[in-house]
């Protein structure tokens, strides 16, 4: 039996549906999937050429390796091996992979509402998550969602001498800077109005279970990041403010002479770039209109203050404990040893919740990377050993999903 394969068209990157002759007695399972990866600067931080897979230390080694190239693979293979053993599959199957999902999947959302009958499904499988430790299964049952924007401080219309205007013009990098430190409290709790008015408490079972998961205390956090100490909001554990506590985060700030030595100028411009993190039940765009509302407040005086919206997504959560909750986690019994590990995951895929609003599906989170993979950094990797069992996690998913 062969999937036929579609190539859509999009105003951005093309989207690629791949499905096996459906059946009416079946359960059908959407397999979705992305192909965009992230920039790969500083290339000079790369130990072998980025998109020149090489194989070394019992990985593999590119950008995309883990996000979500490898991790997509790995289904396509299980698929592939299932095929040539049995000649037919389990289930429905329905492949979705997109190239967007690292810009907030733009055109993903008007393509489901446009294809919605045909792409009827009981339930969605995505591997671009984590495991919360080597050879551990993990059940992802929620998301973090973001919302972003940059900020522009505007000042005098070219940079200035420091020692002529020093005084009597306001410093658009101090602004900058005064604003930033202005988000949070010492504690590092967000500071602005409302920002936690509508976060989902956690539940007892999960703090519970997050105390039990290995890899996810204080010291793995420090031993992985490199960082000399930890820190965030207080009352929450490292996993907990990870899984699900919103955050406020500065991605990139830059103003002024940036060269070798002094250059004695007031900068015309400064911007920071932000993203914020979001849990149920918040919505980025109220949170974004908060921030608004909390830059205009704190902007001193002197200075022009814009915002730009980027991309968000809404935050997502799902019940593990469903009948496909469950069989996902047989699955991954049959896969790793022990018990799967429920998680909520800090990262985001703004489509996750598109999925649930237009299809009106729940979507199972089934990562296969490790903390140390480096996605969005130099040097990303894969450990093959994760390869190869997602290959024997998708055989085993789409039969226990079957029944």
């Amino acid at each position: 039996m062969q999937l036929t394969t579609e190539l859509h068209e999009t105003p951005g990157h093309p989207i690629v549906i791949a499905r096996n002759k459906h059946q009416a007695d079946r359960k059908t399972v959407l397999i979705y999937g992305h192909y965009d990866v992230q920039p790969a600067d500083p290339l000079e931080l790369w130990q072998s050429p980025p998109f020149s897979p090489e194989i070394r230390d019992g990985r593999i080694w590119a950008r995309g390796a883990t996000d979500n190239k490898g991790q997509m693979l790995a289904h396509i293979l299980g698929v592939a091996k299932t095929l040539e053993a049995k000649g037919e599959l389990p289930v429905n199957l329905i492949f979705l992979f997109e190239g967007e999902e690292e810009i907030g999947s733009p055109n993903l959302a008007p393509f489901l509402k446009k294809h919605r009958d045909d792409l009827k499904c009981d339930i969605i499988a995505i591997s671009d998550t984590g495991m919360v430790a080597p050879n551990t299964g993990t059940l992802g049952y929620g998301l973090r969602g973001i919302t972003c924007a940059e900020v522009k401080i505007i000042g005098p219309v070219r940079d200035l001498h420091s020692g002529i205007f020093g005084g009597a013009i306001a410093n658009p990098a101090t602004a900058i800077a005064r604003l930033v430190a202005s988000l949070h409290d010492s504690d590092g709790k967000v500071a602005i109005e409302g920002f936690y008015d509508e976060v989902r408490p956690l539940e007892a079972w999960e703090r519970e279970m997050w105390a039990k998961v290995p890899g996810l205390s204080d010291e793995d956090y420090l031993k992985v990041t490199g960082s000399p100490a930890s820190f965030g909001e207080p009352g929450y554990s490292s996993a907990e403010r990870v899984f699900a506590r919103p955050t406020a985060e500065v991605n990139g700030i830059g103003s002024g002479y940036q060269g070798e030595g002094s250059k004695t100028v007031i900068p015309s411009e400064a911007f920071v770039k932000f993203s914020f993190r979001l849990v149920p039940d918040q919505d980025p765009q109220i949170i974004l209109q908060r921030l608004r509302v909390h830059l205009e407040k704190h902007c001193p005086p002197g200075v022009k203050l814009v915002v730009e919206d980027g991309h968000d997504g809404k935050p997502y959560a799902c019940d593990p404990h469903s009948d496909f909750g469950k069989a996902a986690q047989r699955a991954l019994k049959r896969t790793f040893p022990g018990e799967p590990m429920l998680i909520r995951e800090g990262g985001s895929i703004p489509i996750v919740q598109a999925f649930r609003e237009i299809l009106n599906v729940d979507t199972l989170l089934l990562g296969l990377a490790l903390s140390d993979a480096q996605i969005h950094s130099p040097n990303e990797n894969f450990p093959i050993e994760n390869f190869e069992a997602g290959i024997r996690l998708n055989q085993a998913l789409l039969e226990e999903l079957a029944k």
